[in-house]
């Protein structure tokens, strides 16, 4: 942190420096978001159906940016009110209902400085990162209070086509806010500190881009629950389009990537990752199919049923279903076998687009042929004007068979959302 610190020091006087000579720039950061979320879950205990939970909450964002030349100072703070508590936060201790992950917050939820030219781009301090699909770093956007990390990256567009891409990481912080590990929920700290490398390389061709990385993720924590998540990914990621012509393009991409334990990780074990998607946009229809693996070891010791392929840093909630049921890989791991819908209407006066989307999963594991359940998800997305938008969403999972690892049970989930941004 020290180091960072000082970084982020000399960064702010070097901005100052340049801004003696140069015009300043001010850009302000206003964000609104007012959610409705509600939850029907059948257990397990000590949840029944008689213990639903709905969620009012109202997430403020302020701040603004400062820049000058090739300088840039940014700063945010972040604010989230509960209106309505009948929820578990996962860090209030209502645990005899459902959790919804949006907990009371007020923080600094960015400061950075960043220095950005066309061939390099370097952020240092506290900020938002989004790697490629988000599927192993991500802000997790979705939620009310956003996870942001305190790092130095650098992004390197020297060589035509090639971009580098390379973070340090000494924390994360958390969609938890101030009041984590709170009353016994000491695995959902408000920070977790650590060692943490993300580094991509990715070379664009007309077919698309192909993308190496390695993610080397460090959980410093005391709770082993945290320690498990410290790994070592490697992988490939292609994805690219084609356009057939003005109103037909089809969209692909596959992904492989190899995950094992490292640093103070108390489980040996390696897991395979694997993803396809294939996408058809026929005028405002949209068609998408496709299958992804986080597989599991079976030969670890020490914890029943195995260990499987986890991504603790990701944007979860895009992936496996919007009834989150899959944020931590099953032991036994998991396929997700996926087809979508949407429909989207061009913008008319002031308001649009409006899309609309359906979408199926089914959940399979990865070893002892288990099916796990199926998923319906369906949203509808509507643009007010330039600044405010409508969001309607829904989310049905339906469990097969026994309860096949912690948290599945039939869980339907409702949102109503209004965003504004400036």
């Amino acid at each position: 942190m020290r180091a960072i610190s000082m970084m982020l020091g000399a960064s702010i006087i070097a901005v100052a420096t340049q801004a003696a000579a140069q015009d300043i720039k001010f850009k302000p950061i206003v964000e609104a978001r007012l959610r409705y979320e509600t939850v029907e879950q059948d257990g397990p205990a000590p949840i029944t159906k008689t213990n639903d939970a709905n969620a009012s909450t109202v997430r403020l964002r302020a701040g603004g940016e400062l820049s000058s030349g090739p300088f840039a100072f940014l700063a945010e703070t972040e604010g989230t009110l509960a209106i309505g508590k009948k929820y578990n936060s996962g860090v209030n201790g209502k645990t005899t209902l459902p959790i919804i992950a949006d907990p009371d917050n007020v923080e600094l939820n960015r400061i950075q400085v960043q220095y950005r030219t066309k061939p390099l781009v370097v952020t240092v301090g506290r900020q938002r990162i989004n790697l490629d699909d988000q599927r192993f770093v991500g802000s997790v956007g979705w939620r009310q209070n956003e996870q942001t990390f305190d790092a130095a990256r650098i992004e390197i567009m020297a060589v035509k086509n090639l971009k580098i891409d390379v973070t340090y990481a000494i924390a994360a912080n958390t969609i938890w806010g101030i009041d984590g590990g709170k009353f016994g929920a000491a695995n959902r700290p408000t920070r977790i500190e650590g060692d943490n490398v993300f580094a991509t390389a990715a070379y664009t061709t007309k077919i698309g881009t192909l993308t190496a990385f390695a993610y080397l993720v460090d959980q410093d924590e005391p709770v082993v629950a945290l320690q498990r998540n410290s790994s070592q990914t490697y992988g490939l990621r292609f994805a690219g389009s084609k356009a057939f012509s003005k109103t037909v393009k089809l969209s692909y991409m596959a992904s492989y990537a190899n995950q094992s334990d490292a640093s103070n990780n108390p489980v040996n074990y390696t897991a395979d990752y694997g993803a396809a998607e294939l996408a058809l946009d026929v005028g405002k229809v949209k068609l998408t199919g496709g299958y992804e693996l986080l597989g599991s070891d079976a030969t670890v010791t020490g914890i029943a049923g195995g260990y499987a392929f986890q991504t603790p840093f990701a944007t979860l909630h895009k992936f496996n279903g919007w009834a989150d049921k899959f944020l931590a890989t099953p032991a036994t791991g998991i396929q997700d076998y996926y087809a979508g819908i949407t429909y989207t209407l061009p913008k008319v006066g002031k308001m649009g687009p409006l899309a609309a989307s359906v979408s199926f999963h089914r959940y399979d594991s990865d070893r002892n042929s288990i099916h796990y359940g199926d998923e319906y998800n369906a949203q509808l997305s509507l643009k007010l004007d330039k600044r405010m938008t409508l969001l309607l969403k829904y989310a049905d999972y339906q469990r097969q068979g026994i309860a096949s690892f912690a948290g599945d049970a039939d869980t339907k989930k409702f949102w109503a959302q209004l965003e504004y941004a400036l």
